[in-house]
């Protein structure tokens, strides 16, 4: 990953839910999350469009992921939040176990999977995670949940959170979003 992408379990980003990222913009305080579930579903649709540019799979520099890698990324990231998002549905208070993506990428070889293979299960997990978002209410949105670095979220902030990274990976990109 670049020297400025986002890594959720061992850097703490958690500021984004603070303040406008000053890279891509997305501001959390201003996002409603009710409408969580229909941004996720744009943004599946950009990183499909993303998916089918020329030389998906080049680095633009050495230690850059390509489109590729960061696609593979996001389609991780939107399982990860689908099982941590039922975790704070249907547990009390989880901690959530650490994820190293940088580890996974390496694992997972990213950057040699199938970008068509790789656009079908983004765009399932994108689907599944949206759906999810949309199925919260109430008093659900205040459920409570831990990572293992000790950041506390709420189902709200977990879902403004969990927004800023496939959006930031677009600016990493350099989608127009």
């Amino acid at each position: 990953m670049s020297d400025d992408g986002i890594d959720a379990d061992t850097k703490d980003w958690t500021w984004v839910l603070e303040r406008p990222c000053p890279d891509c913009g997305f501001d959390a305080t201003a996002f409603p999350v009710e409408r969580t579930g229909a941004a996720v579903r744009a943004l599946v649709a950009d990183w499909s469009a993303a998916l089918g540019s020329p030389d998906v799979a080049g680095r633009p520099s050495p230690g850059v992921w390509s489109i590729l890698e960061y696609a593979c990324h996001v389609r991780d990231v939107f399982r990860l939040f689908d099982l941590r998002l039922a975790s704070m549905l249907h547990e009390d208070d989880p901690l959530f176990a650490n994820w190293d993506q940088d580890e996974t990428a390496v694992a997972d070889r990213y950057g040699e999977q199938d970008p068509t293979v790789v656009q079908r299960e983004l765009e399932d997990a994108g689907h599944r995670v949206a759906a999810a978002f949309d199925a919260v209410g109430g008093e659900q949105w205040d459920r409570p949940g831990r990572r293992s670095d000790g950041a506390s979220f709420t189902v709200r902030s977990f879902a403004r959170y969990f927004l800023h990274d496939p959006l930031h990976h677009l600016w990493d990109i350099g989608s127009p979003r």
